[in-house]
């Protein structure tokens, strides 16, 4: 026990060095320089494999042809190549991607995916809201694979609607009616399916025993690349997710490029890197029913024992609309976050609640650290240009409370928003939310408040106009 708890407080004091000593950099841009020099795209064989040579038939309803997989893994057994889905609309069920294939999608092919859940079986390895677990396989999956990638014009329809997936939320605003589900279900959100996985997960339940079944009505996420290395995701259109839309799980070296994502279903988050280290977001738009881009690393012991932080991160040249959060750090972030890096966005909705936002708990935890952002133009947003809840879901105690440090906002401009900045800390706990810079920035049609802060050390206004004048703040 004492080994473990010097182990603990020297991976602490190291933490605490690096982030000093990152903190006194001058120039942290030229950092997220070195890291797109580590970001290298997949390469393909030139071969092609179309998917009408395997039985697809545009305008077929019939999602047991499974065309595309087995084109997939004859692409695959031949040493890889590009599986062609040529203009038209066609059905499959779920889609397993191998090392070595890019499923392109030629403009004006449409893929639509079963919504029928025994399609999506038998379950698959994966995360629910960051807690690991056995449950349905995602509509497109990759797992333990190399070089992989979707690209091209054309669009992947999950076909989730309040007839279908979206029910299953537990809420009526999104097709839930009592007695419309199995009474094993019992109207209570994500059935005791949630619940239970929390439990399992509270009470260490080994991963192999967490086996979700049908009626825990656990929606499966559509794109889900998981343990890869070098994936693309490239210029196509997403609509109608279940859940999740973009999910990067434990992967490394990850290009989301001029991707659109209009879905606005429950928990419908645009693109959800986990646990994932060196990617590039860029030239995507996003309009969103939850966060467009939420950075996470796992929920409470699971996060903390796979102890593997999103780190190099970097977000630019996108267009956000809905969403609850533009650019977002959590909710489930118990592994970290360091190094984050946004820029030359544009963010305009009044249906987008926030800008930048962290979200996180004294369970869940998380040290959030090195994120710099900079020329990012608001139009309209409607709680706060940077918002931060340290009590996220009214959680105010716990063992594990989470730590945001050495944030650098530099020439950002809005037009309407309630606040500049909150900030919702525990009270009379100070370092939660420290050394934060705004420099050169101008918020205006500011409603409630230049700013609301609870739990920050070190905040610094440089040159921020908010409604004209000019912040003169000193911490109290």
């Amino acid at each position: 026990m004492k080994k473990n708890i010097f182990i603990v407080a020297l991976a602490a004091l190291c933490s605490l060095n690096a982030w000093s000593n990152k903190a006194q950099t001058t120039d942290n841009w030229k950092e997220m320089d070195s890291v797109l020099a580590q970001i290298k795209e997949p390469k393909f064989p030139d071969k092609k494999f179309h998917i009408s040579a395997f039985g697809a038939y545009d305008g077929v309803e019939n999602y047991k042809i499974n065309a595309i997989n087995r084109a997939i893994e004859a692409c695959h057994l031949e040493g890889g190549g590009t599986v062609i889905v040529p203009k038209g609309v066609f059905y499959t069920p779920a889609i397993t991607l191998k090392s070595n294939v890019n499923l392109h999608l030629e403009e004006g092919a449409v893929l639509k995916f079963s919504t029928n859940p025994d399609d999506y079986l038998p379950m698959v390895r994966t995360a629910w809201e960051g807690w690991d677990c056995i449950n349905y396989r995602p509509l497109i999956y990759a797992f333990n694979e190399t070089n992989v990638a979707i690209t091209g014009k054309g669009t992947l329809d999950g076909q989730a609607t309040s007839s279908n997936w979206w029910p299953w939320k537990g809420k009526k605003e999104y097709g839930y009616e009592q007695g419309t589900i199995s009474q094993e279900w019992n109207g209570t959100k994500e059935n005791g399916g949630r619940n239970r996985l929390a439990k399992m997960e509270e009470d260490n339940v080994p991963l192999e025993q967490r086996v979700m079944k049908p009626e825990d009505k656990l929606r499966p996420s559509f794109v889900e690349p998981q343990n890869c290395v070098n994936v693309l995701l490239e210029d196509f259109t997403l609509i109608n997710s279940p859940f999740w839309c973009l999910h990067p799980f434990i992967c490394e070296n990850v290009i989301v490029r001029g991707v659109t994502v209009n879905s606005h279903g429950p928990n419908n988050d645009g693109c959800d890197p986990e646990s994932c280290k060196n990617v590039l977001i860029e030239n995507c738009k996003f309009d969103t029913g939850d966060d467009c881009i939420a950075i996470k690393s796992g929920k409470n012991n699971d996060g903390r024992k796979r102890g593997m932080p999103s780190e190099n991160i970097i977000v630019r040249h996108c267009e956000m609309k809905d969403g609850h959060g533009g650019v977002v750090l959590g909710s489930e972030i118990s592994g970290n976050v360091r190094n984050v890096w946004v820029e030359n966005c544009v963010m305009d909705s009044p249906n987008l609640d926030r800008v930048i936002r962290i979200k996180s708990n004294p369970v869940r935890g998380g040290i959030l650290e090195n994120f710099f952002i900079r020329n990012i133009k608001v139009g309209e947003c409607k709680i706060a240009i940077f918002g931060a809840e340290m009590k996220y879901e009214k959680v105010t105690t716990g063992e594990n409370m989470p730590i945001a440090r050495n944030f650098v906002f530099e020439n950002i401009t809005s037009k309407s928003s309630n606040y500049g900045v909150f900030i919702d800390g525990i009270p009379n706990v100070s370092e939660q939310v420290m050394d934060i810079s705004f420099k050169n920035c101008e918020f205006d049609g500011v409603k409630k408040a230049s700013y609301q802060m609870t739990g920050v050390k070190n905040i610094s206004f440089d040159n921020v106009k908010i409604n004209g004048e000019l912040i003169d703040y000193s911490e109290k």
